[in-house]
């Protein structure tokens, strides 16, 4: 299995390092909603579709694993472990995202919810992941054993995603543990990764386990994500409130939704729920949004039930520019003329790289393969790509005529989704 870095001379070393690459631009989160072609919706859009998800992710947060004084709600816990056996009986595999470890090391250690869920209280929310993360892991494996189940604990930081290598052995880890039959039991690694909330500049991936789900679900290759909530599904204002309405299917053309508070002592809240199934969605995965109090509702949402709020999956980008979209961070800068810019948007000929003598300018110093933003020179960034020379080359060969110089190519790129032809 060969080590890839980011200094590696060549871009296909990373490219064989995600194994595949498409030959045009697929959408994704905030990136690219038509620059090869508009993303299409998966034959698994639909309720129906949902029957025959074949790998799925199930992520619970802390108001369906916890009870309101912090202990853990066992009965909703042992309900959502036979409805993961009887999904495994089904032929699926199933991923488990799961809240809960902050809130449980809170009770344990006597911390009180204020405290804990202040953001600059850093080093007592660390403590609390700390004490709580092996308390959830080894109910969940207790849970497992009772029905002869496996579980592994998965944790996870920003780092494992925007580390291109990390990141390739991150996936196939997940990959190996669902082939073999075991749930793998994620949860972000809050005893080293809670400073980060504080670092508003800082390069971030995921600010929660709703999040965390849809990277994994894209990631690894699930077909479907539940995301089991203590609300019925995303509603068009505050369930709570009068005239609210349970929406069935959220699109790209959904109108507002009024979003109320979020959860006291977990990070989301519905704008996140939202954020993040649309994340999974531009991923090639159908989300769901449901309500975890129930656990039935999870067999009910893998036989097509109108539960929830669905999120239908668009195509499945390729691995490498679901990496670029979603946990990339960029090196550098590169800025193209504008020429170059409609070339790419229009996707003809010679626009299926860029050249050399695209580039206008370069900012900052990275080597060859690595992820870099690219702007107009109107200063709009419109895309993100990796770059088949390093910065140095680059900026010595600007403003020359050179043949066969490509710097990048479509295949390893995703754009903005509000770049305009």
């Amino acid at each position: 299995m060969p080590v890839i870095t980011t200094s590696s001379p060549q871009t296909p070393a990373m490219t064989n390092m995600f194994a595949k690459t498409a030959s045009s631009i697929i959408a994704s989160p905030h990136w690219t909603r038509g620059f090869a072609k508009v993303a299409t919706r998966s034959p698994l859009n639909t309720r129906d579709g949902l029957k025959n998800a074949e790998r799925v992710v199930i992520k619970v947060g802390t108001a369906v694993v916890s009870n309101s004084n912090g202990t853990l709600a066992l009965s909703r816990m042992g309900a959502l472990v036979e409805q993961i056996k009887e999904l495994q009986t089904q032929g699926r595999e199933v991923l488990l995202v799961s809240s809960g470890a902050v809130g449980l090391g809170r009770n344990l250690l006597g911390f009180s919810k204020e405290a804990v869920s202040d953001p600059r209280n850093v080093v007592d929310r660390q403590a609390c992941a700390a004490a709580g993360q092996g308390i959830l892991a080894n109910n969940y494996n207790q849970l497992f054993q009772s029905l002869n189940m496996k579980g592994a604990q998965v944790l996870i930081t920003q780092g494992d995603f925007t580390d291109p290598t990390k990141y390739k052995y991150l996936v196939e880890t997940l990959d190996r543990l669902a082939a073999l039959g075991t749930i793998p039991i994620i949860n972000e690694n809050d005893v080293v990764t809670a400073g980060s909330q504080l670092d508003v500049d800082a390069y971030s991936c995921f600010s929660d386990n709703d999040m965390l789900s849809a990277l994994v679900a894209s990631g690894a290759g699930a077909t479907a994500v539940a995301m089991m909530t203590d609300v019925d599904g995303v509603f068009t204002k505050p369930p709570t409130e009068e005239g609210s309405e349970r929406i069935s299917v959220y699109t790209e053309e959904q109108g507002d939704v009024e979003i109320g508070e979020k959860s006291t002592m977990g990070r989301g809240g519905m704008a996140s729920k939202i954020e993040a199934a649309q994340t999974a969605a531009r991923g090639g995965v159908s989300a769901i949004v449901a309500n975890g109090n129930d656990m039935i509702n999870i067999e009910r949402i893998f036989s097509g039930v109108d539960v929830g709020t669905l999120f239908p999956a668009l195509d499945r980008p390729s691995m490498i520019q679901n990496w670029l979209a979603q946990a990339a961070e960029p090196a550098g800068r590169v800025t193209i003329k504008a020429d170059a810019l409609e070339r790419l948007l229009r996707n003809k000929g010679a626009a299926k790289q860029l050249q050399m003598m695209d580039i206008v300018s370069v900012d900052g110093d990275f080597d060859a393969s690595s992820p870099v933003e690219i702007e107009c020179t109107e200063g709009k960034l419109f895309g993100k790509g990796l770059v088949q020379v390093d910065s140095a080359d680059i900026e010595q060969s600007l403003g020359k005529k050179l043949l066969d110089s490509h710097v990048m190519c479509t295949s390893q790129m995703v754009l903005t989704d509000d770049a305009k032809a």
